[in-house]
């Protein structure tokens, strides 16, 4: 079997007979549709990533299974790249050298259900997960708007945030992440176990530094949800209602607020949300919406989308996550490819003014969308604004007006870890790279400063860390 990607010399057919007993997908076709992730909401990486694949696809079934995939691996020092549901938007499970991509979603069970805890093989697809806990009368505090496809492995290795983030931090905060177990890739590969504030050497590190099998997580009380969306005549006034909603007693397990013509992209609300309204979107217990209600009257708002899961099946609306985090650009671009997105901190103190500043610099290209979350104890919005796309040049512009107005960019049309969110090396997740794949076999494509530091030892490389 020939190289698929053109850029290994493997014997790609001895390779996959040596895999047994694991399964392996051959066929080009089906090799390339795994080799591709949610990339191309960025023009920039949908160019730099729409022709690289992977020669070779298993789907191991257990930890066993993945480590003789990682041993085999090893031994003929192929490159290696992780995938779950391929929900990532900044090309983190596109195979770039080519290589073996493992696909974890075989791995799948929930293995227990603790009373305030789960604990779950990394291929576990997130809805499934939620669907067991909601059985017990919990859920996971944090998850992610594409839920229905991601595996939770995959959301701990490339997100930090998601639906429930407003309430309950982001992943990284303590307490959401209990333990993560992880293999290396060597010709002997060893579990390590991560625990306290070790978890964040490998979460949210992109499957470069280590090979997640199981993880337990927190979980809290489930509630009888009313997905909500509230309407104002502005987006400033929305905004503040948004704050407002972050602040209160309610017990809101999401808050975002839309530029009235993000809504124009939302086909399935047509005739349900009034046109030219920005909107405000939310999670919240049934005993407290004549809480939310008020609140949005005293902002002079109007409640026009109330519905429990029963009454969102009977009329086959979507979840009204659907209409938040990156599931809006999702929704943009299924009309309009020229759409892309931002992604920039709004830092506390949260106030009315800074965005009523930043509209006008802004310009008419530019589509604001904040989600309202915690981090680090404090209340702070990331918009994640819609862009009318016509060169790369006015991207980084815009990136940069936010930045002069105090809003710090992470840029989501990198696929490099260090160009990304990080803006310089976490050379704590690199020291653990040495030590659990020493040979720069997982993902390595995705972190630049790799190469400077490969040949160090892991505690020189730590001691660049600052």
């Amino acid at each position: 079997m020939t190289s698929i990607s053109g850029k290994t010399t493997t014997d790609w057919a001895a390779f996959a007979a040596a895999l047994a007993p694991v399964e392996v997908i051959d066929e080009p076709v089906l090799v390339k549709k795994r080799s591709r992730d949610f990339f191309w909401y960025s023009p920039i990486l949908d160019r730099r990533l729409k022709t690289c694949f992977g020669d070779l696809v298993a789907r191991p079934k257990s930890p066993a299974e993945m480590a003789h995939c990682l041993s085999l691996s090893a031994r003929h020092r192929v490159p290696v790249t992780l995938r779950g549901g391929g929900t990532g938007n900044y090309g983190q499970s596109v195979p770039m050298e080519g290589g073996l991509i493992i696909d974890t979603t075989a791995m799948g069970e929930a293995l227990e259900i603790g009373p305030d805890f789960v604990r779950v093989q990394a291929g576990c697809n997130i809805l499934k997960l939620n669907e067991a806990l909601k059985a017990k009368g919990r859920e996971l505090p944090v998850f992610p708007s594409t839920q229905d496809i991601a595996t939770i492995g995959g959301f701990i290795s490339g997100g930090s945030a998601g639906i429930g983030t407003v309430s309950h931090g982001m992943l990284r905060d303590a307490g959401n992440v209990l333990e993560i177990k992880a293999l290396s890739a060597e010709e002997t590969p060893r579990e390590v176990v991560f625990s306290g504030g070790r978890i964040n050497m490998i979460h949210h590190a992109w499957g470069i530094n280590g090979v997640i099998t199981e993880l337990t997580l927190r979980t809290v009380p489930t509630e009888d949800w009313i997905g909500c969306i509230a309407t104002f005549a502005d987006y400033p006034a929305c905004y503040a209602a948004g704050i407002a909603l972050a602040s209160s007693d309610i017990r809101r397990k999401l808050c975002s607020t839309l530029d009235a013509r993000i809504g124009t992209y939302f086909d399935r609300l047509k005739g349900i949300i009034p046109e030219d309204r920005a909107m405000l979107v939310t999670l919240v217990p049934r005993e407290q919406m004549a809480a939310f209600r008020a609140l949005i009257a005293d902002h002079n708002g109007t409640v026009d989308l109330e519905m429990d899961e029963a009454e969102r099946l009977a009329r086959k609306l979507p979840h009204a996550f659907e209409f938040s985090y990156n599931h809006t650009t999702l929704q943009a671009l299924k009309t309009d490819r020229k759409v892309t997105y931002l992604q920039i901190l709004c830092p506390a103190p949260l106030n009315v003014a800074k965005i009523e500043e930043l509209q006008d610099v802004l310009g008419d290209d530019v589509y604001m969308h904040h989600e309202f979350s915690l981090m680090g104890g404090q209340r702070v919005a990331f918009d994640l604004p819609l862009v009318k796309y016509t060169t790369d040049e006015r991207l980084y512009e815009i990136m940069g007006i936010y930045e002069a107005h105090g809003c710090p960019a992470s840029d989501p049309h990198s696929c490099i870890i260090e160009e990304g969110g990080m803006k310089k090396a976490d050379y704590r997740h690199l020291a653990w790279k040495k030590r659990m794949d020493p040979l720069g076999l997982l993902n390595t494509a995705k972190t630049r400063e790799w190469a400077h530091v490969r040949d160090m030892t892991p505690e020189a490389i730590e001691a660049l860390h600052h």
